[in-house]
């Protein structure tokens, strides 16, 4: 790459300074949302590897986990198989203040569900159908959803996959699946652009955001997140801390010594 790509990798320094911006804004939002009661679902969905994980914890690194969670649910089970699809998903859904983030979400059944054999056509072609008057009712009923789609290259992918293959602390994100989808990065391609032209909708828009830079992308999704959603600073109450009635305290206790034949710290 040319110094003069935009896509040339941003700097550590640059990106945590830029970031740290945006989070005190994240911050400012929250306090919005838990303040008025809103109800905010950001769904974050694109290949393996392209970089879902890594922008949640851009966006909830610095807010109260107890106002925003994540959500990443495993396979599903037997029994929720035989479940109205969108089932499992809803007890996950946010309440008034909270904001919920998934990384990825019902949005499987159009991916990886469909390309990998999990799902018939006709189970996919009903989600497809289904998926925009569901997200409707979410949106009629006051939530507010932010669905983002993060895309990345094959070649970047591959060096992606290398660096978690040869990483023993990375090792653990290959599954199978990931193995058995390199493959099929034309189909999952297909895949995508058959959903995203059916829930590509103007009550639920899709936001598609270039992540061959990690950090770059990051940064745009939250961009584009504050830039829709209040993050004027709230007044909010912060309890007093009087002085302690006591001097305080000092604990008491003892050191607790290394099993036999354990080394000495």
């Amino acid at each position: 790459m040319s110094k003069d790509d935009p896509r040339n990798e941003l700097s550590r320094k640059d990106y945590e300074e830029a970031l740290e911006a945006m989070q005190g804004k994240l911050t400012a939002m929250a306090g919005w949302a838990r303040q008025c009661g809103a109800r905010i679902l950001v769904i974050l969905e694109g290949r393996d590897t392209a970089g879902k994980t890594g922008a949640i914890n851009a966006i909830a690194q610095k807010l109260n986990p107890r106002q925003v969670r994540t959500v990443a649910l495993s396979a599903p089970t037997e029994r929720e198989k035989t479940q109205w699809y969108f089932q499992r998903y809803v007890p996950h859904l946010p309440a008034g203040g909270e904001i919920v983030l998934f990384d990825r979400s019902w949005y499987n059944r159009a991916g990886v569900e469909k390309v990998m054999g999990f799902a018939k056509d006709a189970e996919v072609a009903a989600f497809l159908d289904a998926a925009p008057t569901f997200e409707r009712m979410l949106v009629d009923d006051g939530m507010l959803l932010f669905k983002y789609w993060l895309t990345c290259d094959q070649e970047e992918q591959e060096k992606r996959l290398a660096e978690r293959h040869d990483d023993p602390a990375k090792r653990w994100k290959i599954s199978p699946i990931d193995v058995a989808a390199r493959g099929k990065y034309r189909a999952y391609t297909e895949a995508r652009e058959a959903m995203l032209k059916a829930t590509h909708t103007k009550h639920a828009p899709w936001t598609v955001v270039d992540f061959n830079d990690q950090r770059r992308g990051r940064l745009t999704l939250v961009r584009d997140l504050l830039g829709r959603l209040p993050v004027e600073p709230v007044e909010e109450t912060v309890p007093a801390l009087p002085p302690l009635a006591e001097p305080p305290a000092k604990e008491h206790f003892g050191v607790i010594k290394p099993l036999p034949g354990y080394p000495e710290a």
